[in-house]
């Protein structure tokens, strides 16, 4: 059985390594283990210089993945930048929410990590918080919390119960776009996980399933993705919903 090709989204920052210190597209090693470890194949997808070539380059794809990072441009929802939101990533922006389009209007199995939930939200018209205390562990260092799904939606399908989860972000849903519905909250109310409404497999969490041990989201995605690419009649590979502590 083939595995799906889950796309990831990247970074585009200045990198050094050897005696070369030059724009880089960056991806997290959490993310294609997370990809591989649930079954899937990954591939970095990193910012176009043409947002046109979102739909050629989804079109390839069994899946796609939104991956966190810098925050989205406020002027993205119409808001002011708050003093406290960093400086933005205008090209990456532009890329991912071309992805993101291209994706929902192919049916394409959508997955957004932190960034990616955020990104969502404001495709569809929704509007961000632009800090939000207590979600992470400090600069640089993962926090840890719990969420709680909301019944009988897809993320709760998946997790159907409360969990602790890896987190690190200061911005979350403000005005939740009228397309999503929320499938989990943390402790304080913060919406944790939003979902495209109906039978599109299009999911966001707030937190970093990259970083932890869980498999049962990323597990969700691939199966969805193989559902689009398997022949009829045959059946899709089914994970073990936990990251080996080796990673693979």
């Amino acid at each position: 059985m083939p595995k799906p090709l889950i796309g990831i989204s990247t970074y585009l920052e200045p990198a050094r390594w050897g005696v070369w210190e030059l724009p880089a597209a960056l991806l997290p090693a959490g993310y294609p283990r997370l990809v591989r470890a649930a079954g899937g194949l990954a591939a970095m997808v990193p910012p176009d210089d043409d947002p046109v070539a979102a739909a050629e380059v989804v079109a390839r794809l069994d899946g796609l993945i939104i991956a966190g990072g810098a925050d989205v441009e406020p002027v993205r929802y119409g808001a002011e930048p708050s003093p406290r939101t960093g400086p933005p990533a205008r090209e990456r922006d532009a890329w991912e929410l071309a992805l993101i389009d291209a994706a929902l209007a192919a049916g394409t199995p959508l997955l957004g990590i932190c960034r990616g939930l955020q990104l969502l939200n404001v495709a569809l018209g929704g509007t961000l918080v632009q800090h939000v205390d207590g979600h992470t562990g400090g600069r640089g260092v993962f926090g840890e919390h719990t969420v709680e799904p909301v019944p009988g939606t897809l993320y709760a399908s998946l997790v159907p119960e409360a969990v602790s989860v890896p987190t690190y972000h200061h911005q979350c849903v403000d005005r939740l776009a009228e397309r999503l519905v929320v499938s989990a909250y943390a402790q304080d109310g913060t919406v944790e996980a939003a979902e495209l409404h109906g039978s599109a497999w299009a999911l966001g969490v707030q937190w970093h399933p990259e970083m932890g041990v869980d498999l049962r989201v990323a597990e969700g995605l691939i199966q969805a993705a193989s559902a689009r690419s398997t022949p009829a009649g045959c059946s899709a590979p089914v994970g073990t919903g936990i990251l080996s502590p080796s990673g693979v």
